[in-house]
């Protein structure tokens, strides 16, 4: 079977901006202080939603790559912690790490040596194209709380 198209698709899902903003989009311009911000009682800051992407990102891409990679304790070790002080430099290293492991996610989505339907080895009975979607939906899901509070924040 030629999967070129569905590599293609994948990638342009994984990047976002068919149907809603990049992250990137979202990120320029970013004033640092409004990155910790929460609108509102019950609501995560930019900065919360950011670190969530990227830490449940990487456990995805690591489950899909390595059989040793234990994932973070459900649901704590997938938000940052209360204490985390938050830096343009926590920030920029946060942005940096996101798209650092979605290169990586992307690379394995070209790489034809990677079936992606087939199952993953050690992968409890799913596949390498699931767990890119998952990783898909919910940066776009995600995403869109950051869009959601940035606007709540006059933004």
């Amino acid at each position: 079977m030629d999967d070129k198209a569905l590599r293609k698709e994948l990638i342009e899902l994984l990047k976002g901006g068919q149907a809603h903003y990049t992250l990137e989009e979202v990120l320029k311009g970013l004033k640092p202080e409004l990155c910790n911000k929460r609108p509102q009682k019950g609501t995560r800051s930019v900065y919360e939603e950011l670190e969530h992407m990227r830490l449940a990102q990487e456990d995805i891409l690591r489950y899909t790559l390595d059989p040793n990679w234990e994932s973070p304790e459900w649901p704590d070790g997938y938000w940052p912690s209360d204490t985390d002080e938050m830096t343009e430099e926590t920030l920029s290293s946060a942005v940096s790490r996101f798209f650092k492991d979605l290169d990586e996610l992307i690379a394995l989505v070209k790489n034809p040596k990677f079936d992606l339907t087939a199952l993953i080895p050690h992968g409890e009975g799913h596949t390498y194209l699931r767990e890119v979607l998952l990783a898909a939906d919910h940066n776009a899901y995600h995403l869109g709380k950051i869009v959601r509070t940035l606007k709540q924040l006059g933004a």
